[in-house]
C-alpha cells in the first residue's frame, strides 16, 4: 500500500470544505465550541459506521450503492438546502443554530452526506482491502485511523471558527450568507445538476 497517497487522500478529502465542515465553521462562530461538540462528535460517529460498513460489507454495497446513489443524491441535496437557510438564519436570529446542532444532527448529516458517503465506501476497497482481510485487526485499524483523521478534521474547523470568531461575528450576516451560499453550491453539485470537473 502507498501509505503517503493514502494520508493525503484522506487528509484532503475530510480537511476540504464540506456541508458538515460549513455547519461546524457556521455553529462555532454563533455559539462557541462547546456547543458545536455534540454534532462533531455525531458527525464522527457515523463516519466510523459508514467506514466500518465499507470494511465489512464491502461486496454488498459495491452492489447496493449505484441503485441508491441517486436516491441519496437528491435526499442530500434537500437536506443541504434545509441546512443553507438555518445557516442564513443564524446571520438574524439566536434561535436558528439549535435547528442544526447537537449530536442526532451530526449523525445524520454524514448518511445523507454523499461526498462522505462516497469517500467512506470508496477508500476501504481501494486502499485497505487489497492488502488486508476485511475481517483482520489490520483493516478495523485503518477504519479508526480513518476515522480519527476526520475527527480532526472536524475539530480542525472548530479551531478555526474559535480563533476567528470575533472576525467573524463582527461580520457576522455577510459571513452567514457566504456559507450558505457554499451550502447551497455543494446541494448543487451533489443533486448532479452541474458538475465541478472541468
Amino acid at each position: 500500500m502507498n501509505i503517503l497517497s493514502f494520508l493525503i487522500y484522506c487528509i484532503v478529502v475530510t480537511f476540504t470544505p464540506g456541508p458538515a465542515n460549513i455547519v461546524i465553521l457556521s455553529s462555532t462562530q454563533k455559539v462557541g465550541a462547546r456547543r458545536t461538540m455534540p454534532y462533531v462528535w455525531g458527525a464522527t460517529l457515523a463516519f466510523g459506521l459508514l467506514l466500518t460498513a465499507s470494511a465489512f460489507l464491502n461486496q454488498v454495497l459495491a452492489d447496493v450503492l449505484p441503485g441508491i446513489l441517486r436516491f441519496m443524491q437528491v435526499i442530500g441535496s434537500i437536506y443541504m438546502l434545509y441546512l443553507a437557510y438555518q445557516v442564513y438564519r443564524m446571520g438574524s436570529t439566536e434561535a436558528a443554530p439549535q435547528a442544526i446542532l447537537g449530536f442526532w444532527n451530526g449523525l445524520m448529516m454524514q448518511f445523507v452526506n454523499p461526498k462522505v458517503v462516497l469517500f467512506t465506501f470508496t477508500v476501504i476497497p481501494a486502499y485497505v482491502l487489497p492488502y488486508v482481510a476485511a475481517e483482520s485487526w489490520s483493516a478495523f485499524a485503518y477504519v479508526m485511523l480513518i476515522t480519527c483523521i476526520g475527527f480532526l478534521a472536524y475539530s480542525s474547523w472548530v479551531v478555526f471558527g474559535t480563533v476567528f470568531r470575533s472576525l467573524l461575528n463582527r461580520y457576522q450576516r455577510t459571513c452567514s450568507v457566504l456559507m450558505a451560499l457554499f451550502l447551497i453550491y455543494s446541494a448543487i453539485i451533489v443533486s448532479g445538476l452541474i458538475s465541478d470537473k472541468p
